[in-house]
């Protein structure tokens, strides 16, 4: 069975859900328009209880199936990114300077169409809560929803979440037990010498030399550091420094990224960070601060739920496709705070030979989005089936 019929015969309406919520995005929590289209979709599927205003933007809502028994959770992101949108496409961003640029778009309407037919067939016991998120890319919606008592308040037994996965042929699936996404962290060095003339160099403490080789020392902790065999990225991706080129400049600014699956690992960047700022700083006679910012956790499926969520995903996939061991990636997600209290898995789904995430020409496919629904229906058919009633 490759997807839901009764999913297929609705994949016009999520094609028009899709496209008008790729015209209209919103970021971080900001996404109240696009929750405010969701909870009229929902109302309209007939779901049991809508929440709205979780985690200042979010929406939940409940499903009732056939008789007691455990809640599933699903989980969609709503937000888009601070990206100019180049696709040309009909149904391009309306609003300069955001589109969805990592398929949250296509994330909701699949959540959407798993409501849709959970709410008219109900061929389950328990309940589904179904969790449309703010703040993925930025802001930690889930972590918020976690703090604000989500899955406690709905009694969520098991969490499950979908990504689009482009390179990956439309509608195959790919997941991993244990870990699949990085922790990232995120660190700022501001480093304040002493200002003046180009052509005066001895008269100044110029920050930027210090910058230079701060930039570079940060490269030997992953080459010198640590062990090969753990996974590690550290990425210097912003230098700021002078207005003009006869002007030395008084300060220095750098920053970037840190992803790791290991707390060992995280606290020896840590410290050989610090080292390596203050060493530097005191070389060059220059004042430096380091501001390492923990972010995300790392994004760990439980193995159960996992090799659950791979049979399912084989009922729905294109030709039965599903790559149950897929190597773990250094992005990040906030899906880790769902999932640190809870079993569960996350997964992605093809998206085809399309633009890579957070690209300015990345568009969701929507002949995706029926596998994508058809994943999350019949995880709950599957997790809650009626036969136990």
């Amino acid at each position: 069975m490759p997807i839901i019929n009764r999913i297929a015969a609705y994949a016009e309406d999520m094609t028009g859900w899709r496209r008008h919520l790729h015209q209209h995005p919103e970021l971080g929590q900001q996404c109240h328009q696009t929750a405010a289209f969701v909870a009229e979709r929902l109302r309209a599927f007939g779901v049991d209880e809508i929440h709205e205003g979780v985690a200042v933007s979010g929406v939940i809502a409940v499903i009732n199936g056939q008789g007691d028994g455990p809640t599933i959770g699903l989980r969609a992101d709503m937000d888009a990114l601070p990206i100019a949108e180049t696709t040309g496409a009909d149904w391009a961003s309306t609003v300069p300077g955001k589109m969805h640029a990592c398929g949250h778009d296509g994330h909701t309407t699949m959540l959407l169409g798993a409501a849709r037919y959970l709410a008219e067939t109900r061929r389950f016991k328990g309940r589904v809560a179904l969790i449309f998120q703010p703040a993925e890319e930025t802001g930690g919606g889930a972590e918020l929803m976690v703090e604000e008592g989500v899955l406690d308040r709905f009694d969520i037994a098991q969490v499950y979440a979908l990504h689009s996965a482009p390179g990956t042929p439309v509608g195959q699936f790919y997941t991993t037990p244990g870990p699949i996404m990085a922790a990232v962290d995120t660190f700022h060095v501001d480093i304040k010498g002493e200002g003046g003339h180009g052509a005066y160099p001895q008269d100044t403490r110029d920050p930027i030399p210090p910058a230079l080789a701060i930039a570079q020392a940060m490269g030997t902790i992953v080459s010198r550091n640590h062990r090969a065999l753990d996974d590690l990225v550290v990425s210097v991706t912003m230098i700021h420094a002078g207005t003009a080129d006869n002007v030395i400049s008084e300060d220095a600014y750098l920053g970037g990224t840190v992803r790791t699956f290991d707390k060992g690992v995280q606290a020896m960047v840590k410290r050989r960070m610090a080292e390596i700022v203050q060493g530097t700083a005191a070389a060059f006679n220059v004042e430096a601060t380091l501001r390492y910012e923990e972010g995300y956790p790392p994004t760990v499926n439980t193995v159960a739920e996992t090799e659950f969520a791979v049979e399912v995903a084989r009922e729905v996939a294109a030709d039965g496709v599903v790559t149950p061991d897929q190597p773990r990636e250094m992005g990040a997600e906030d899906f880790a705070y769902f999932l640190e209290k809870k079993p569960g898995a996350y997964l992605f789904v093809g998206n085809g030979d399309t633009a890579g995430l957070h690209q300015p020409d990345y568009d969701f496919d929507d002949t995706a989005a029926p596998y994508g629904a058809s994943f999350f229906a019949r995880v709950v058919e599957r997790a809650l089936p009626l036969e136990d009633v």
